[in-house]
């Protein structure tokens, strides 16, 4: 009888082990597969921005029209969302080097890292600085910046420079009265690979 105890209680724990041990290799594999999902569902530029605090340095893939390559070696492009109050910056990176210029109005699929760009104050007084000693990188034609940066940072397109850090300010104190934060956040994708879709 003990021996027949015994021998129902290994099965029982044998057979339970099993189970376990599928159920968990059953969860650990739907998991990957839910990663794997993620990583490869192509995003539009709104929903990116949209929930760009839950996806920063993770990798995504976005597909949108590209609306400007920067002149400056072609390293950066922009796409557009549902608006152009809606635009994610891509930098080209090492893997890339540089965008073609065949990118400009045609549909671009981008894999790359999400990243943030902070502009708080220590930002805008080494803007002042730059600016009063003229040491200052010039992009765009005024040398304030290209139009398409502007609007992906929601700067009114051709203020100057004064204008821009002075609006910068207001934008960081209206953001720490309501979030607490005394910082603008811009996300831009550390691009990895692209291809273009005509």
């Amino acid at each position: 009888m003990m021996k027949r105890i015994l021998f129902l209680g290994v099965a029982i724990l044998t057979v339970n082990t099993f189970i376990m041990g599928c159920k968990s290799k059953t969860e650990k594999q739907k998991a990957k597969e839910n990663q794997e999902t993620t990583q490869e569902l192509t995003l539009q530029v709104d929903e990116i921005l949209e929930k760009a605090d839950s996806l920063l340095g993770c990798e995504v893939n976005v597909e949108a029209v590209c609306t400007h390559i920067c002149a400056h070696g072609g390293r950066k492009i922009f796409l557009m969302g549902s608006d152009d109050s809606k635009m994610l910056r891509v930098e080209a990176g090492e893997k890339i080097g540089r965008f073609k210029p065949e990118c400009i109005n045609n549909l671009v699929q981008v894999k790359g890292i999400l990243a943030e760009q902070r502009i708080d104050e220590s930002v805008l007084v080494n803007m002042e600085n730059e600016a009063k000693n003229q040491t200052g990188e010039k992009h765009g034609a005024t040398g304030d910046g290209c139009e398409s940066s502007q609007k992906a940072r929601g700067e009114q397109v051709g203020a100057d420079l004064n204008q821009r850090i002075s609006n910068f300010r207001k934008r960081i104190a209206e953001r720490q009265e309501k979030e607490g934060k005394n910082y603008l956040s811009f996300y831009h994708i550390e691009g990895l690979s692209y291809k273009i879709i005509k």
